[in-house]
């Protein structure tokens, strides 16, 4: 059964439509990217999927179940978890503070302090940090905020808007190695990235928005051997 499937969306902001008709289907445990030129689509996409933007027409189905039409905190209360771009923190609160916002829900309220501690497994500089304003961290550090909110909440689909946005070179890799191990741990992940090489190396297959549309989708392989998709994304002749 799909975890995520979103069905011939169609997503206006005021006069605009943004998208037109994006299809996408993933399973539980997979990494998968969404890819496409800035303005394509891709943060309404997974703005419509956390129900930030209503849809004119189409399907967004959790799990099997259709929540198209939910508010935001049921859709979350269903194991969704978004990590905005430009990570929108409260930066006068603690970085401890910001965290524990992200469990607000019962169950991760339940359980915060195991969940705050294996946020600070991840990123061991958050706990040295742990009683400083949000505001005072570098940008790679107040991803790894962004990143910790949303992993409070225990989602099992974690919703990734261009995460590496700010971020040092040098802390990108610490940034994708914690990725990689929230995947391992069986959380389903979907990443916005504009850097296409970056985000091949990431994720398990990827779809490419184009327009408001899903113009292509395929594994890695398939996409790097794709001479079209090569020549647009990877400046490959």
């Amino acid at each position: 059964m799909s975890l995520l499937k979103v069905e011939a969306l169609q997503v206006a902001h005021g006069p605009l439509q943004a998208l037109w008709n994006v299809d996408i289907d993933i399973r539980a445990g997979e990494k998968v990217g969404l890819l496409g030129a800035n303005g394509a689509g891709k943060s309404t996409t997974l703005g419509a999927v956390v129900g930030y933007y209503p849809a004119l027409a189409g399907a967004v189905h959790i799990a099997g179940e259709d929540v198209t039409r939910m508010a935001t905190p049921d859709r979350l209360a269903r194991g969704v978890a978004l990590v905005p771009e430009g990570r929108r923190l409260f930066t006068e609160m603690t970085v401890r503070e910001n965290l524990e916002m992200g469990a607000y829900l019962r169950e991760p309220r339940r359980k915060l302090a195991e969940t705050l501690e294996q946020v600070f497994t991840l990123f061991p500089i958050l706990k040295e940090k742990a009683g400083q304003a949000a505001g005072a961290l570098s940008g790679g550090q107040q991803q790894m905020v962004a990143i910790g909110r949303a992993i409070m909440s225990r989602p099992r689909l974690l919703l990734l808007d261009e995460p590496f946005i700010g971020v040092a070179p040098i802390i990108v890799g610490d940034v994708m190695r914690a990725l990689g191990e929230i995947a391992a741990q069986g959380v389903t992940i979907v990443l916005v990235e504009q850097n296409t090489h970056r985000a091949l190396d990431f994720v398990e297959r990827a779809y490419v928005i184009e327009n408001g549309r899903t113009v292509l989708e395929g594994s890695r392989d398939d996409l790097i051997g794709n001479a079209a998709f090569g020549s647009k994304f990877l400046g490959l002749d």
